[in-house]
């Protein structure tokens, strides 16, 4: 009797670890299917399911250690869910990395064939046509340095445009090669540490909320929304960081184009006036247009209702700014056309081209 009440003990024991190791394996075997069907889903099904889905995995644990170590690979939502529109703004943006390509590198081989155009006014022209190719072309850690870069080197041009105006005379002195050049490298210098130092501290948090970035590339702070560290310290860093490369740059700009402005009004000459102002105007209109979206994206404090607001404000500071860029700068500049012009004919004697004639 005794044996038999063991027995079924030991069956009825088995039966429920059984029973607990087939639900565990269930278990497991849905959580892989939820991961298999997380891979592919971009290809299969809509991204709204995808969010809501992935958003359900939260961490265990206080930090989030357990499932750390399970995202591997990121996805990101991209600019709209609609699949109608999808191929329309892959055209769109095709078309327009392609002139943004042939603009940058249009403005900065000129520049660089032409001993004409060897200024600093023209070397900042050349280094800002290099940054907008760079930045428009590559969405990585590598974005920083030449979105940060760009602050400090539109600050240099309005230096240098303060300098040739109220200093005419000592123009040259002041902005030797030397000089124009250190200006050049510290702005350099300055995007590869802010690069670093982000890049370096967000390498030490752990991510296990969601795969999905919302987010066309990569940035920090949509990432930062994923992390299951505290990210206390980085906001910080990144308010601090964005905080100093707006209020410094900006304030040479501020004060450079104040002084611009007041030896414009005391100028006697009309033309005098408006050759200086039309030469100043396009530097203000993209110093607006980029600080104006840097600023919005980086330091405005941010909600969920303004996450959309964001990926298209970033758009102009990645995509349209870098396309205007060449525009701007070479629309109205004479030495920028007549070189160009010098440039096409020279290529005409080795390759037929019909040369445009700049009015």
């Amino acid at each position: 009797m005794a044996l038999l009440t063991a027995s079924a003990i030991l069956d009825v024991t088995a039966a429920q670890s059984l029973s607990l190791l087939s639900s565990a394996s269930q278990e497991t075997s849905h959580k892989d299917r939820n991961f298999a069907i997380l891979m592919i889903l971009p290809i299969t099904q809509k991204r709204p399911s995808l969010e809501g889905e992935v958003g359900k995995e939260t961490c265990s644990g206080p930090m989030g250690a357990g499932n750390a170590s399970d995202l591997s690979k990121f996805f990101l939502v991209g600019l709209t869910n609609e699949l109608q529109l999808q191929p329309i703004l892959l055209a769109l943006f095709f078309l327009i990395y392609a002139v943004t390509v042939v603009g940058n590198l249009g403005l900065l081989v000129p520049i660089v064939v032409s001993s004409r155009l060897h200024t600093p006014m023209y070397f900042f022209f050349s280094n800002l046509s290099f940054i907008d190719f760079c930045y428009s072309s590559i969405t990585t850690s590598c974005f920083v340095i030449f979105a940060v870069t760009e602050f400090f080197l539109l600050a240099s041009m309005a230096y240098d445009h303060y300098v040739a105006v109220c200093s005419p005379l000592l123009y040259r002195i002041l902005m030797s090669t030397r000089f124009y050049l250190q200006l050049v490298a510290a702005s350099y210098a300055v995007g590869l540490m802010n690069t670093v130092l982000l890049t370096s501290t967000t390498f030490h948090l752990t991510f296990c909320k969601s795969h999905v970035i919302t987010h066309y590339f990569c940035d920090i702070s949509p990432l930062l929304k994923l992390s299951c560290s505290d990210t206390q310290v980085l906001q910080l860093l990144l308010f601090v960081c964005g905080g100093f490369n707006v209020s410094v740059s900006l304030t040479v700009v501020l004060v450079s184009y104040t002084c611009v402005f007041m030896a414009i009004i005391r100028s006697p000459s009309a033309q005098g006036k408006h050759k200086t102002f039309s030469t100043c105007a396009s530097h203000l209109t993209d110093v607006s247009l980029y600080y104006g979206t840097t600023v919005f994206v980086y330091l405005c404090p941010t909600s969920e209702y303004l996450l959309g607001r964001e990926r298209l404000v970033s758009v102009f500071y990645t995509v349209v700014i870098p396309m205007l860029n060449p525009m701007i700068y070479s629309l109205r500049n004479k030495d920028m056309k007549e070189t160009v012009g010098n440039v096409l004919k020279k290529t005409s004697q080795f390759f037929p081209l019909p040369i445009p004639r700049f009015p």
